[in-house]
């Protein structure tokens, strides 16, 4: 691991946790972000929703994501102003409010935003990014 790897807090959307959680293909990269990463509330809610549509009991949701060495940050008023405000630059390759959510929580913590949506690689929003696929 480089030196910028050990410092670097990443912030993690529902896809990479979804990658990780179902062993897709960058699973093992989004693992290497996990110790410690945050992941806004607003994509823990979408990750547990998913579990949900895929048949997973809730209390055997909790008791997955709780074994994540992850922080989950409530959604507050600057995380959302970050975020609708990154609505007009986004716009074009189809982000959601998760997908901002998380960009704006990586601003906040001048992170890197972790995910495994392919559409994210082609943003210029002066936030860092790393595409596990």
């Amino acid at each position: 691991m480089t030196d910028v790897e050990e410092t670097a807090v990443y912030i993690l959307d529902a896809s990479a946790l979804l990658c990780l959680l179902f062993g897709e293909p960058g699973a093992d990269r989004v693992e290497q972000r996990l110790a410690g990463a945050l992941v806004s509330t607003v994509n823990y809610h979408e990750v547990f929703a998913k579990l949900i549509d895929r048949g997973v009991e809730a209390e055997e949701v909790r008791a997955m994501l709780a074994e994540l060495d992850i922080e989950i940050v409530a959604a507050d008023r600057q995380q959302a102003d970050l975020g609708g405000a990154l609505r007009a630059s986004t716009r074009s390759t189809g982000l959601s409010l998760g997908d901002r959510s998380c960009l704006a929580l990586a601003q906040m913590n001048n992170g890197i935003a972790v995910t495994a949506d392919q559409a994210w690689g082609t943003l210029d929003v002066g936030i860092s990014v790393e595409v596990v696929r």
